[in-house]
C-alpha cells in the first residue's frame, strides 16, 4: 500500500495539469475552473479578444533531441503548416479570398487605423484567423462584424484590395448562416456552408451518392473521406484531394516535406508509414490510407509521431468528409510510463463494464496511451486544439490492428497556467464541491481524458452486418460516440480499480470531483459558449448536455441530482454518487446499444430530446452570472517558431522562439503558406 500511495502521489504531481475529456476541441471554460498551477517566469497569455484567449506553449525536451530527430520534427511541422490553406478553403468556399482581402487592409499603409470603427475591424479579422474563416470555431454561426458594409467598402478603397460581389455581401447578409446545420428540421447538407459539398447540393443526393458505393463489410474504406462533391452537368462528382488534384498546389508542398522527413525517419516503421502517406497524398487512394493508417498505428517505436491527414469528420454533416488537422508530437516517457498501467488493464475494462456481452469485445487490440508534448499543430488543430486525440477513426483498424491515444501535456499545462479559480466558485454548490475540486478535480478530468481515449473509444463491437456508425446513425454519430466514450470514463471513475492499481490516492473522492465537474459543466457551465436563444449545435457540447439531463431526469424519483434555486442562482446538487454511477452505467449499456445495433430512431430521441435545446431562462442566468469574469471562454494558441541554423546547405542545429503576436503569425503564415488562391 504505501507503494501504490507514493505512486499516486507522484502521478498527482505529474499529471495535475487540468481538465480533458475528449479528442476533439474541449471546453475551455472548464480549465477556467481549475485553479493555477505552477508559476513560471513563461508569459503564457499573448491576446485577449471578444470571446477568445491566445496562449503560448513550449516544447519542454526539444533540446535534448538529436539532430536527427530535431529535424524530423522541423520537417512534420513544415509539412503540417504547408496544408494550413486547405482548411480555409475547406471551412468555406469564400474563405481565402476574404482573409486575403482583410489581410491586405490591415498590413496597408494607406488605411486610417484610428477609431471604433478600426477596433472592430482589427477584431474581427483575429476571430477570422482564430476560426480559420468566417464561422464561429466552436457554435458554426457566422461572425458578424461589428462595423457596416460602407466603412469595410472605405478600407477596401484606400488599400487596394478586392473583395466584390457574394465573398463581400456574405458578411453581412443572413446567407450561409451555419457552418455546419444540425437542426434535425434542416437539409443539413444545402443549409450547411461547409466547403465539403458543393452549394447545390441536397442532403438526399449525398445518401444517395454515397449509398450507392459498395464497400467491403469486413475492412471498408472510410469513402468520401478526402474528396468534395459537387455537380458538374447536374452530375455529381468527387474532386479527390490529392496531387494535381483538388488543393494539389498545397498538397505538392506538403508532399515536399514528408518526402525530406521520410530521409530522416527514426526507424524502418516510421519510414514505412511515411511512404505510404505521400503516396496518398500523391494519390488520393483510401486503400493507400488505410494502409498508411494500419502503418502508422503499430509504428509506436522512437521519440517522434504525429497525425497527418484529412482525419476528423464534425464539420461534415454527413460525417463522412475529414478535415486537414495536423500535431507534431515527441513523447514524454516519464508520463507515458505513468499511465501505461490503463493500457495493460484495457481488457478488464472490457470485462467488467455494464455493456451487453454481446456488445463487449472478447480481446481489446493495441490500445497505445501516451502523454506528448506538441511541437506544432495546423489546419484544424491550430489555433484552436485539441487536448487528447485517439486514432485511427477506421473502426476495423482499430479493432484488427489497434490504436493510439496521445494527451497533449504541454497543452493542458499552457491552460492550467493561464487559468483561474472565480468561475469554480460561483456555479458550484457549496463549499464541499469547490474543495473537492481544488484537491481532486485536475486528476480526476485528467483520468477522465484517458479512460475516455484508451478504453472508451476503443471498447464495445458493432454486429455483424450492421453499417458503420458513419451510415447508421448519420448526423447523430458522432455526439453518440463521444458521450459513449465520456460515459465509460464516468463509469469507472468511481471504480476503486482507479486506486488498487496506483493511478488514485482516494478513488471515491476523486470520482466525486470528476461527477460534480461533469453535471455543473453540462447542465450550466458550458452555456456560456451559446448566444442567448440558440440550440446546442457542436458534437461534444450536445453530447455532455444529453447525458447529464438523462442523468438528471433518470434519477429524479430519488432526488440523485438535486436542482437548487438559492438567491436566484441555480446549482445541481449531486445527493447520491453510487447512484448516478449506476446510471452512467445504464446509458453507457443504451449508447453502445444503439451503436451496436445502428438505432437511428433512439440515437435520435436521445440527442434531440435532451442534447439540443436550452432552458432559456437558466441560460440568460448563466449568462449574466458568467459576466462579471474576464476570462474568455475559448482559448486558443500560437505555435513556437523553429529556426533551423545553416551552415552552408547543411542544418547544423534548432533554435525555438516565441512569436512576438498573433498577428504576426497569422500574417507570417499567409505568406509563408498561402499555397491556395
Amino acid at each position: 500500500m504505501k507503494n501504490i500511495n507514493l505512486y499516486a502521489l507522484a502521478i498527482a504531481g505529474m499529471l495535475a495539469v487540468g481538465c480533458a475529456k475528449e479528442n476533439k476541441k474541449d471546453d475551455a471554460f472548464a480549465k477556467a475552473d481549475t485553479p493555477e498551477t505552477t508559476k513560471t517566469d513563461f508569459e503564457y497569455s499573448v491576446d485577449q479578444f471578444a470571446d477568445i484567449k491566445i496562449l503560448r506553449y513550449q516544447i519542454p525536451g526539444f533540446e535534448d533531441l538529436t539532430l536527427k530527430e530535431q529535424k524530423l520534427v522541423y520537417y512534420m511541422t513544415q509539412a503540417g503548416l504547408a496544408g494550413r490553406d486547405i482548411m480555409w478553403a475547406q471551412n468555406y468556399r469564400h474563405n481565402i479570398e476574404i482573409r486575403k482581402a482583410l489581410e491586405t487592409i490591415y498590413t496597408s499603409q494607406a488605411v486610417d487605423k484610428t477609431g471604433s470603427d478600426w477596433d472592430a475591424f482589427e477584431t474581427y479579422l483575429k476571430r477570422v484567423w482564430f476560426s480559420n474563416g468566417i464561422h464561429h470555431h466552436y457554435s458554426n454561426a457566422k461572425l458578424k462584424p461589428e462595423f457596416s458594409q460602407e466603412y469595410l467598402k472605405g478600407l477596401l478603397t484606400q488599400s487596394g484590395a478586392k473583395l466584390e460581389g457574394e465573398a463581400f455581401d456574405v458578411l453581412f447578409n443572413d446567407k450561409d448562416a451555419k457552418k455546419v446545420n444540425l437542426s434535425k428540421d434542416a437539409d443539413i447538407v444545402l443549409e450547411s456552408a461547409i466547403n465539403f459539398y458543393g452549394p447545390d447540393v441536397t442532403t438526399a443526393e449525398v445518401e444517395k451518392f454515397y449509398d450507392a458505393i459498395k464497400v467491403s463489410t469486413e475492412t471498408p474504406i472510410e469513402k468520401g473521406l478526402n474528396t468534395r462533391l459537387v455537380k458538374q452537368d447536374g452530375v455529381l462528382v468527387e474532386q479527390v484531394y490529392k496531387s494535381g488534384g483538388l488543393y494539389g498546389a498545397a498538397i505538392d508542398n506538403i508532399i515536399f516535406w514528408l518526402e525530406k522527413a521520410k530521409t530522416v525517419a527514426e526507424n524502418s516503421e516510421q519510414e514505412k508509414a511515411l511512404g505510404l502517406l505521400i503516396a496518398y497524398y500523391k494519390t488520393g487512394s483510401l486503400d493507400t490510407w488505410d494502409e498508411y493508417c494500419i502503418a502508422w498505428a503499430t509504428s509506436t517505436a522512437g521519440n517522434i509521431d504525429w497525425i497527418n491527414g484529412f482525419i476528423e469528420v464534425y464539420n461534415d454533416p454527413k460525417g463522412y468528409k475529414g478535415s486537414y488537422e495536423t500535431i507534431v508530437q515527441i513523447k514524454d516517457f516519464d508520463m507515458s510510463k505513468k499511465m501505461e498501467v490503463l493500457t495493460v488493464e484495457a481488457q478488464w475494462f472490457e470485462d467488467n463494464s455494464p455493456l451487453m456481452e454481446e456488445h463487449k469485445k472478447d480481446s481489446v487490440k493495441g490500445v497505445s496511451y501516451k502523454t506528448v508534448i506538441v511541437a506544432g499543430e495546423a489546419g484544424d488543430a491550430s489555433p484552436s486544439t485539441p487536448i487528447g486525440v485517439n486514432l485511427p477513426n477506421n473502426n476495423w483498424i482499430r479493432q484488427t490492428h489497434g490504436s493510439k491515444s496521445v494527451s497533449l501535456g504541454n497543452i493542458i499545462n499552457s491552460y492550467n497556467n493561464a487559468g483561474g479559480s472565480g468561475r469554480l466558485k460561483e456555479f458550484a454548490h457549496d463549499e464541499k464541491e469547490v474543495e473537492l475540486e481544488e484537491k481532486y478535480g485536475q486528476l480526476a478530468d485528467k483520468l477522465h481524458t484517458a479512460l475516455h481515449e484508451v478504453v472508451g473509444h476503443a471498447s464495445g463491437q458493432i454486429n455483424k452486418g450492421v453499417g458503420t456508425p458513419k451510415e447508421t446513425l448519420k448526423s447523430y454519430k458522432s455526439t453518440i460516440e463521444e458521450g459513449r466514450a465520456d460515459l465509460f470514463g464516468l463509469y469507472y471513475l468511481m471504480d476503486p480499480k482507479l486506486e488498487e492499481i496506483g493511478l488514485v490516492e482516494n478513488w471515491k473522492n476523486t470520482g466525486m470531483a470528476a461527477y460534480d465537474g461533469y453535471i455543473r459543466n453540462g447542465l450550466i457551465t458550458q452555456l456560456v459558449r451559446l448566444e442567448l436563444g440558440d440550440d446546442v449545435e457542436e458534437a461534444h457540447m450536445r453530447n455532455r448536455q444529453w447525458v447529464s439531463a438523462w442523468a438528471f431526469e433518470r434519477g429524479a424519483k430519488e432526488n440523485v441530482i438535486e436542482k437548487v434555486t438559492r438567491e436566484g442562482k441555480t446549482y445541481y446538487n449531486i445527493n447520491d454518487y453510487v447512484k448516478l454511477r449506476e446510471i452512467f452505467g445504464e446509458l453507457l449499456r443504451e449508447t453502445q446499444r444503439i451503436t451496436s445495433e445502428g438505432d437511428y430512431a433512439a440515437a435520435k430521441a436521445l440527442v434531440e430530446d435532451y442534447g439540443v435545446k436550452v432552458d432559456p431562462a437558466i441560460h440568460k442566468e448563466v449568462l449574466d452570472r458568467n459576466s462579471k469574469f474576464k476570462s474568455a471562454a475559448y482559448s486558443g494558441f500560437v505555435n513556437p517558431v523553429i529556426i533551423p541554423v545553416t551552415e552552408g546547405d547543411n542544418i547544423t542545429g534548432f533554435k525555438v522562439t516565441q512569436p512576438e503576436s498573433f498577428e504576426s503569425q497569422m500574417l507570417q503564415y499567409s505568406e509563408m503558406y498561402g499555397y491556395l488562391k
